[in-house]
């Protein structure tokens, strides 16, 4: 009876149970069996939407597993089924760990499902989950590298995820899939930059660790100037020779005063965002900070990271162990960074042998004429330790110092001397050594020295310190003529006694004393050839058959007979004793590669300075249209912005030159550098302003065209805090807020001051009436009037120069205004700048730049002025007149104008006050570095088929539904850029004209309609950087 469970089982039967056996095949094991359709009714019922099908496969499956079927082919369908249902799950825990098991499964079959999984994790709107996808990315790859492509397109969207949870994990997946696509830092480094600090701390160190790279192929070597004026100075020192070459020398002088060196903003965002970290508890961090700025930073910043270097001295053996790897580097470079903490690196009886080996390497590379007497004080206590490897490698450091300072080598020479009296061999050992590299610098000197190191010979047993005294002895034999026949004799006696090394340096004294003193020597040396001769050592045997054919005449010599005496006696260069970390800087501070001074597999080599400065135009990103919040957002914002942005836009540093360089103004400073805020029109204001404002649209136009060409003049004349202040005098409940441009101005709008009630509502609107008439206030449909208007009156010759642009122009209230200086930065005073889009009255190749000057203290700011502009090459900035008084709670607007050279590069320059100065800069938009231009249809196509081929950018797009009338796309494009409508017959097509500020080069641009919702956007310029650009920006303003 007990066979038969078995039977029934062999033969596919039910079991003892009662229950079917599932998934059974009676052909499965045999040769009949179809693999082909193996399983299939089991996958249609996993693949099937019912859950109980599902339910009921996965049964058959256990079952068939139980019974040691293989169901390995079922392992996908499976694994689909179990991880998607969890991944779609409500709970953003379940979403992640389902993700990180999938990926952590090492099947090949299953990497689609991975990749469609790590996909949709990407997409999640949990940011937890969205981390666990950018850890699922480098298992993925190493699983399959050929899906590269793919998790490239899944970095480049988690990079421009601004939560700080993501930004650490998806750098690392960047760092281990794709380092070399730096294309994709571009656009995240000020974002990444501005993150920094509030990163988790691993996170921190792989964003620092990547940032040191990134900048060391994108800015130029802070330290270039110095090391050119140095070669320079050198070569003019000794360049007395040629009259070319002084010409030369000459050259580089004057190219290195002309072209000083001026710091990329970007490069001092990295620094200054950095530099806070300092005071960060984990080690890593502050280690990885060192390290950017020992690579990055120029050499009179670099000196901050000693203090928060010699404070992880104090931490565990193993952090010791690392950091003073790393400060044994940077000592040999940036010795006077650490001199001030000597004493830190003194050694304690309770450290560790490779901490104590170390900390003496840290002493060694600082000792110099002024501290070599404490050092030395230092080691004649080391030299007493019981640690023999420790007493060892101080001997050593003595040696080190003794070579670098030499003035103190007496003093070491002696010292070491009397150590040779120590009772312990080892210290004995060492001791020689080292005299014996000392001696050869100045043997002629030190003949006493080495007698008294021949006498030892009798007493060392130690291989390598016997060896060293009988090298001396036969380089030396001059100088001891008496003594070292006598050495010869006793070793020739002790002979096959000896260790191997100590044998080859008897044959090499027997074979120096028979070329110098044969009379003496001359059986000795041959009596120790024939010993040799037959020793069990072969490098021993061929050295003595080697030198008894050399130095023995005899017939059979060759030529090599004669040169004996100048092979064996030739004068030897003397030992340098250098650090063993002398070469290790080529590797990055803090790798692995560093610590074990050999390529770690892994490893990115830290790349060269480049010649010249990368464009930093790539790094610029516009903020996106659809940030702009609402009036009630906007309000709250203004209030309250977060300490630390995380905005993309320019990174002008904001930094006062004064500010103590610890954590408050280290912080406000990385908030504020970036700059780009876009603000929108308020529509709560629009509505009131709409429903207030009266009149024909066409005569408000024209009724502010007469007023700027009135005002214009005495504007430009007049001080504007005088207006500010008076417009503040007369409505309180604005102190705040913007400027109301004239009396007559506030008349005719009609708004009654409680509308502008806010503190903190600032009208893009009033930001222009200090320096120009206010735009027209229009309803909905203004823009449609406005360029219909320009389109009507094609044929007719505008003389108002700033009429063109205020019809051409989107409403006021679209125009973007950027943040310049945060009030936390600024200590209380805010800066607001936008683009006018007017002429600048003093000159017509510069942008004009409307700032708004806010005082948000209690107290007076006075002599508020521009200072000290640190253009770029070719840039021009004319400065706003100088504004005497702010008084509190005040707000001022002034024009100033910028040349930026048909350039998106910054514009730095300081902005001051009577007590402070704060850095700052302004970068433009590519749309704000031209002007419109006025132009028939037929005049548009005749330029345009002078610009094509190069000079001509085509890009493909979808127009939006809300983006696809006439009204919506004029308005896009024209806040998009600063161009003019051209007429056009067509109906499916537009046209846009305008010519760039600085050098006049036309702008064309083309949108064609196609058929359903694409479009065809053409851009010709023979400025192919601008073009590029434009299309850019017009894409992105046409899909929002």
């Amino acid at each position: 009876m007990a066979a038969s469970p078995a039977y029934g089982e062999e033969k596919g039967g039910s079991s003892s149970l009662g229950e079917p056996e599932y998934g059974h095949d009676p052909a499965s094991g045999g040769i009949f069996s179809s693999d082909y359709k193996r399983h299939d009714d089991l996958k249609e019922m996993l693949d099937s939407n019912k859950d109980s099908l599902k339910l009921e496969a996965m049964k058959r499956i256990v079952a068939m597993i139980a019974r040691g079927k293989n169901a390995s082919d079922l392992f996908p369908a499976v694994v689909k089924n179990v991880a998607c249902k969890n991944i779609e799950d409500p709970n953003q825990l379940i979403r992640a760990s389902a993700l990180r098991v999938l990926s952590s499964i090492r099947v090949p079959i299953i990497v689609p499902i991975m990749m469609l999984a790590i996909k949709e994790a990407a997409s999640d709107m949990s940011p937890y989950v969205r981390k666990t996808a950018a850890h699922a990315i480098p298992k993925l790859y190493s699983l399959d590298s050929d899906q590269k492509d793919q998790l490239i397109e899944v970095i480049e969207k988690l990079l421009a995820d601004k939560t700080t949870l993501v930004a650490g994990s998806v750098v690392m997946a960047f760092e281990e899939v794709c380092p070399e696509r730096i294309d994709l830092i571009h656009k995240n480094y000020r974002k990444l930059c501005n993150l920094l600090i509030d990163v988790e701390e691993w996170g921190q160190v792989v964003i620092i660790n990547m940032l040191t790279r990134y900048a060391r192929t994108q800015f130029l070597s802070p330290n270039q100037n110095e090391s050119l004026l140095e070669e320079s100075a050198e070569k003019a020192f000794y360049g007395s020779e040629e009259e070319d070459a002084k010409d030369a020398k000459a050259e580089v002088a004057s190219l290195a005063k002309r072209k000083p060196y001026v710091m990329d903003p970007d490069h001092r965002l990295l620094l200054r965002n950095t530099k806070p970290l300092l005071q960060s508890r984990n080690a890593a961090v502050v280690m990885a900070v060192a390290q950017l700025y020992f690579h990055l930073a120029p050499k009179a910043e670099v000196g901050v990271i000693a203090k928060a270097l010699v404070r992880l001295l104090r931490s565990h053996s193993e952090v010791q162990y690392v950091v003073l790897q790393n400060v044994a580097t940077m000592s040999i470079k940036r010795r006077g960074m650490f001199e001030p903490y000597l004493k830190s690196f003194y050694i304690r009886s309770t450290d560790p042998t490779q901490i104590k080996i170390l900390k003496l390497e840290v002493l060694t590379n600082l000792a110099n004429e002024t501290n070599i007497s404490t050092i030395l004080r230092e080691f004649q206590t080391y030299i007493r330790s019981m640690d023999k490897d420790f007493v060892a490698a101080t001997i050593q450091a003595i040696g080190r110092c003794a070579t670098n300072i030499g003035k103190v080598r007496d003093t070491c020479l002696n010292g070491l001397v009397q150590l040779l009296s120590n009772r312990d061999e080892l210290v004995v050992a060492e001791s020689v050594v080292v005299i014996k590299k000392l001696l050869q610098m100045q043997p002629a000197q030190h003949s006493e020295i080495i007698k008294h190191m021949a006498k030892l010979t009798d007493n060392i047993q130690v291989p390598m310190a016997r060896a060293s005294i009988l090298w001396l002895i036969g380089e030396y034999c001059e100088h001891v003529p008496k003594i070292a026949p006598d050495v010869l004799r006793k070793m020739a006696k002790s002979f096959t006694n000896e260790e191997d090394i100590v044998k080859l340096q008897v044959i090499n004294l027997a074979a120096k004393l028979y070329l110098t003193n044969s009379k003496q020597s001359k059986l000795l040396t041959q009596y120790v050839l024939n010993l040799a001769k037959y020793d069990q050592n072969y490098d021993i045997r061929d050295r003595a058959r080697f030198i008894r054919q050399l130095i023995v005449p005899t017939e059979k010599s060759g030529a090599l007979n004669k040169y004996a005496k100048k092979l064996f006696l030739a004068q030897k260069p003397a030992p340098i004793l250098e650090s063993s970390f002398k070469d290790r800087d080529h590797f990055q501070l803090g790798s692995l590669s560093h610590l074990l001074n050999t390529k770690a597999v892994g490893y990115q080599e830290l790349p060269d300075w480049p010649d010249e400065a990368p464009d930093p135009s790539v790094r610029n990103v516009e903020v996106p249209e659809w940030t702009k919040c609402t009036s009630r957002e906007k309000r709250k914002e203004k209030v309250e912005k977060p300490f630390y942005s995380d905005s993309e836009g320019e990174s002008g540093p904001t930094e006062s030159a004064d500010s103590e360089p610890e954590s408050v103004s280290e912080e406000s400073g990385s908030s504020s550098s970036s700059g780009s805020s876009s603000s929108s029109s308020d529509e709560e204001e629009e509505e009131e302003e709409e429903e207030e404002g009266s009149g024909d649209e066409e005569e408000e136009e024209e009724e502010g065209a007469k007023k700027a060409k009135k005002k214009k003049a005495p504007q430009g004349r007049k001080g504007h805090a005088e207006t500010s202040s008076e417009e503040a005098s007369a409505s309180e409940s604005s102190s705040s807020g913007s400027n109301s441009g004239s009396e007559a101005e506030a008349k005719r709008r009609k708004a009654p001051p409680s509308s502008r009630t806010g503190p903190k509502e600032i009208s893009l609107l009033d930001l222009d009436d200090c320096d120009h008439p206010p735009p027209p206030q229009p309803v909905p449909s203004s823009s449609i009037v406005s360029t219909s208007l320009v389109t009507d009156l094609e044929g007719l010759t505008l003389t108002d120069t700033s009429l063109a642009p205020a019809l051409l122009s989107p409403t006021f209230g679209a125009v973007r205004t950027y943040e310049l200086l945060h009030r936390m930065a600024g200590e209380g005073l805010s800066v607001e700048y936008c683009f006018s889009r007017r002429p600048f009255p003093g000159d017509p190749h510069m942008v004009a730049v409307q700032i708004q000057i806010s005082n948000n203290t209690d107290a007076e700011v006075k002599s508020l002025r521009v200072s000290e502009p640190k253009p770029l090459s070719g840039m021009r900035i004319q400065e706003f007149p100088e504004i005497e008084r702010l008084a509190p709670g005040d707000t001022a607007s002034v024009v100033m104008g910028i040349d930026f050279c048909d350039s998106t590069q910054a514009a730095n320059f300081q902005l001051c006050t009577h007590t402070r100065h704060f850095y700052v800069s302004i970068q433009p938009p590519v749309g704000e570095l031209m002007a419109p231009v006025f132009m028939s249809e037929n005049e548009f196509k005749k330029e345009q088929g002078k610009l094509t081929g190069m000079s001509e950018i085509t890009e493909k797009l979808t127009l939006p539904e809300k983006c696809r009338s006439d009204h919506a796309i004029v308005q896009q494009v024209t806040s998009a850029a600063n161009v003019g409508r051209v007429p056009c017959g067509a109906d499916n097509e537009y046209r846009f004209a305008a010519k760039t500020v600085t050098s006049g080069s036309l702008v064309l641009i083309t949108l064609e309609r196609r058929e359903g919702t694409t479009a065809q956007l053409t851009v010709n310029s023979e400025k192919m950087v601008i073009g590029t650009m434009l299309v850019k920006d017009i894409v992105q303003a046409l899909a929002q």
